[in-house]
């Protein structure tokens, strides 16, 4: 098995008290406490003591965030540390997903509905694969790691292998392939395909970015070499090869077979008890439907929504989890579930949602009742599956703190940046207010967030605060993906002022040129002015060295009272450091690049590569084609900048303004 040490490549060394954490934590990983937590403030760098603790640690190590984009942050973050070790991307592969339903009171079926990210889908592959292979594997993924996958032992051996000089047969090679559900195509060579021609076998696995190309002398393996699929640059010659599945939820034919008994008998049970009923569409439209899987899955080995029939090709009985992502790993592994106050509770709301909406397709004859077992699993699975937990978050629950052996805090920040000052101030002559306090930081070069609780709200302030001459957007989730960053950017560089939104400048948006906050109502009770939101929004001012926030409210809530007296006692500690080392505050400094330009040549250059990909596919001269080829590229664009990667979504907007250009002609 491949394997490297864990090496954090970094130029700075741990400062503030990201060393006691460090150790404290590794200590307890060590010494085999299940769970702990990281309670760091905005700004302190956890995501470097997480990489620390994974290297003073050794040990295999599954990131969980709750949502796509702060996946991809973190995702970046630690293949930056871990250049020498597999860094692995696991969320949800869909651009676009409508789950199969069926709403009863209006008797409407939604047929599944699903775009899938090629891209992401392959990432999710390598993901497995690397757990496979290697020992030294960080995964960042989101709450999708908690939904079915084929269980480890089925995947590890449904693989294809092959060594130069080895005698093999190329017609059971290339019927391999297609059970591991490879397609054949001689003419082009894509992802997920194989192709032949004459002595050759070049297969593109669905997991890589590049191809393999087996020579073959008769019936004996002359070369391997790993090439690249679209230029055809040699890259290696290799001695071994193995390619494991195009998909993540394959069985050997074997186990069908031994399944579809069961869902023979699953069958006649369920059409017997609708014939009973008196409900014969019911028992009609599942026994269309599941015999005509039955036949696809002994034909071919596959058939469309074959996870509802996972628990049984897995031989597993009613009402026992399925096998996830976490089963992947070994035994001994960390596990660090980021923003854990957000993350927790999606996790546990997963599994009533979907086991709500299974159960009414099963009622109404559209799934057997097996359906039911292809799920995410319940909050209580999950944590029994958790080994070496550590939380992660500035404001962790009473959840994650009553059941840590250690809560380590971690609040001195490396620039020295304490949090800000507060102040509470009268709703009545707000606007006045917040008006004077703009226009001082607006003398002083800085820039101004203000909260609001609507959308609505976000909008005609910013049309008030603009009337008075102040340049000002507003930002809120109809705001699209990419105008969004676009916005965030323009307010780091100074085109506008003052930024009006909601509480999605809570987690994760990095501004360090904000320096004044104004929360209005802050002291309406609910999830946006909760002690936990209000301790994140006040962290956004943290990276300024002139940070201070406005609480506009009629009175003190006990969250504002809460949030007012844990920031006063974390500006205080940091205050003292800074004295005994003789540190002086410093803004943060960081390129405005970074949003947009990340990784930018190499970015554009991979866009650029893939959009030719693309257009190929599509004869962009018939106005049909022309619009579908438009529809993709703006899906991939959506996509790219979900995932923070903004230049292949610049250029591929770009290109959209291109081909509708050519369409005016």
């Amino acid at each position: 098995m491949n394997t490297r040490p864990f090496k954090v490549e970094s130029p700075f060394d741990p400062a503030g008290d990201q060393g006691k954490a460090i150790d404290a934590i590794a200590r307890g990983v060590k010494a085999g406490d299940k769970f702990q937590t990281l309670r760091g403030v905005t700004g302190s760098g956890k995501t470097f003591t997480m990489a620390k603790i994974i290297e003073a640690v050794q040990a295999p190590t599954l990131i969980i965030s709750h949502n796509k984009t702060l996946a991809a942050q973190l995702f970046r973050e630690f293949k930056g540390f871990f250049p020498h070790n597999a860094v692995e991307y696991y969320v949800s592969y869909y651009d676009y997903y409508q789950p199969e339903a069926y709403v009863a009171k209006k008797d409407l079926y939604i047929e599944k509905d699903a775009s899938i990210n090629a891209e992401v889908e392959r990432l999710r592959l390598s993901a497995t694969r690397s757990l496979m292979e290697r020992k030294d594997v960080i995964i960042v993924a989101t709450v999708s790691c908690i939904y079915g996958l084929a269980t480890p032992e089925i995947y590890k051996n449904m693989t294809a292998s092959f060594s130069v000089g080895e005698k093999l047969d190329v017609e059971a090679l290339m019927s391999r392939f297609i059970e591991l559900q490879y397609e054949r195509n001689d003419a082009v060579l894509e992802r997920g395909r194989f192709r032949r021609k004459g002595d050759t076998v070049d297969i593109f696995p669905a997991y890589m970015e590049d191809a393999y190309r087996i020579d073959m002398d008769w019936d004996v393996v002359l070369r391997i070499r790993r090439f690249n699929p679209v230029a055809g640059e040699i890259f290696e010659d290799l001695d071994r090869a193995v390619i494991y599945p195009a998909k993540q939820f394959v069985m050997p034919k074997s186990m069908i077979d031994d399944a579809l008994p069961f869902l023979r008998r699953e069958l006649d049970d369920s059409y017997a008890q609708f014939i009973k009923e008196g409900r014969l569409v019911e028992a009609e439209r599942l026994k269309t439907r599941v015999e005509y899987d039955m036949e696809m899955l002994r034909e071919v080995g596959y058939c469309s929504g074959i996870e509802n029939y996972s628990a049984p090709l897995a031989g597993r009985k009613a009402g026992e989890r399925p096998d996830t992502l976490i089963d992947y790993f070994p035994k001994e592994r960390l596990t660090f579930i980021d923003e854990s106050h957000v993350t927790l509770p999606q996790i546990g709301a997963m599994f009533a949602g979907d086991r709500s909406r299974k159960q009414n397709l099963v009622n109404y004859g559209f799934r057997l009742p097996c359906t039911l077992d292809n799920r995410p699993l319940r909050i209580d699975e999950f944590r029994e599956l958790l080994n070496k937990t550590v939380y992660v978050s500035a404001t962790p629950s009473e959840t994650e703190l009553s059941e840590s052996a250690r809560v380590v805090e971690q609040l001195i920040r490396p620039t020295g940046l304490l949090d800000p000052e507060i102040e509470v101030r009268p709703s009545e002559g707000q606007m006045e207010d917040i008006y004077a306090e703009v226009n001082k930081r607006v003398n002083a070069g800085e820039r101004s967030l203000i909260l609001t609780l609507t959308k609505k709200m976000a909008e005609d302030l910013t049309a008030y605060l603009g009337s008075l001459g102040l340049k000002v957007r507003y930002i809120h989730s109809e705001v699209e993906t990419i105008e969004r960053v676009e916005i965030l950017t323009q307010l780091r560089q100074g085109a506008f002022d003052v930024l009006v939104g909601i509480n999605l400048l809570r987690e994760g948006i990095d501004l360090p040129e904000v320096s004044f906050i104004a929360i209005l109502d802050a002291d309406k009770i609910g999830f946006l002015r909760s002690v936990t939101s209000l301790v994140q929004i006040i962290g956004r001012a943290a990276r300024n060295a002139a940070g201070k926030v406005i609480m506009y409210a009629d009175r003190v809530s006990s969250a504002m009272q809460t949030a007012i007296e844990e920031t006063a006692r974390r500006r205080k500690i940091q205050m003292e450091y800074n004295e005994a080392n003789g540190i002086t505050p410093q803004t943060v400094k960081k390129a405005i690049a970074n949003i947009l330009e990340r990784h930018a040549e190499e970015d554009k250059e991979t866009a650029k590569q893939s959009i030719e990909v693309l257009k190929k596919s599509y004869n962009i001269l018939i106005p049909k084609e022309r619009k579908k080829l438009i529809s993709l590229l703006k899906a991939e664009m959506l996509e790219a900048a979900k995932n923070l990667e903004y230049e292949r979504a610049a250029c591929l907007r770009d290109e959209i303004e291109d081909v509708k250009n050519l369409s005016a002609l």
